[in-house]
C-alpha cells in the first residue's frame, strides 16, 4: 500500500526531530524545514500529499506561507499543528485552506489519525478540553440540533468575527449574539470556541 508523502515545516528543531522519528514509521516523510519560505519552495519541489505545518515561522509564518503555496496551485492537504488553543486561529488556518488543525501538546498517535483522515478527504481538529469521555453519565442538553440564528452566529464564529462584529452583521445586540454562542455551547456539550467552529466544521459552515 503507498504511504503518504508528507512534508514537515516547524521551526523548533528538538521537536521536529522528534516527530520525523514517528512519522517515518507511518509515511513516507519527504523532509523537513524550518521557515515558510523554505516551506513554499519544498512544497514546490518536493510534491507533497500533506503538509505539516507551524503557525509561528520566520521569514514567513504558517498561514502566509500555505496562502502562497495555495496560490501557486498546489492542492496538498494542510494540517497546522501549533501551541495554540485559540478559535480565530482555527477558523484562520481553514481560510488559508487547511483540512486540520492539531495541538502540539496533542502530538503523537492524534497526529498520525489527523494525518490519515485528511489524506482521505476529510477535516480534522484536536478535540480540546473535554472531559466527557471520563463521564459517561454527564448531563447535557436534551437539544441535539442548533436553531437557524444560532446556526448563523456559528457561521460567523467560524469566519473568525468577534461577538461585536456578528452582533453588527446580524443586526443584534453583543449580549444576544453572546447568548446565542453560550446556548449553543451548553447544547453541544462543548467548552470552548474551537470546540465550536469544529462543530462548525461538520455542518460545512467553513469553507
Amino acid at each position: 500500500m503507498n504511504r503518504v508523502r508528507l512534508l514537515l515545516a516547524d521551526d523548533h528543531t528538538m521537536f521536529a526531530q522528534g516527530l520525523q522519528s514517528l512519522l517515518a514509521e507511518e509515511f513516507e516523510l519527504l523532509g523537513t524545514v524550518a521557515s515558510g519560505e523554505a516551506l513554499v519552495e519544498a512544497a514546490r519541489k518536493l510534491t507533497p500529499e500533506v503538509i505539516i505545518v507551524d503557525i509561528s515561522m520566520p521569514l514567513l509564518n504558517g498561514f502566509d506561507a500555505v496562502r502562497r503555496i495555495r496560490a501557486e496551485g498546489n492542492d496538498a492537504k494542510v494540517i497546522f499543528l501549533t501551541m495554540h488553543d485559540d478559535g480565530a486561529l482555527v477558523a484562520e488556518a481553514f481560510r488559508c485552506g487547511a483540512s486540520g488543525y492539531v495541538l502540539k501538546q496533542a502530538a503523537g498517535e492524534e497526529l498520525v489519525t489527523a494525518i490519515r483522515e485528511v489524506a482521505q478527504g476529510n477535516s480534522y481538529v484536536t478535540p480540546l478540553v473535554d472531559n466527557s469521555a471520563s463521564e459517561p453519565s454527564r448531563t447535557r442538553s436534551q437539544k441535539t440540533t442548533i436553531t437557524p440564528r444560532q446556526r448563523e452566529v456559528l457561521r460567523l464564529i467560524s469566519q473568525g468575527l468577534t461577538m461585536k462584529e456578528i452582533a453588527v452583521e446580524l443586526s443584534i445586540s453583543t449580549r444576544t449574539a453572546e447568548s446565542h454562542k453560550y446556548e449553543m455551547m451548553e447544547a453541544l456539550g462543548v467548552e470552548t470556541t474551537a470546540e465550536l467552529i469544529k462543530y462548525g466544521l461538520r455542518l460545512g459552515l467553513i469553507s
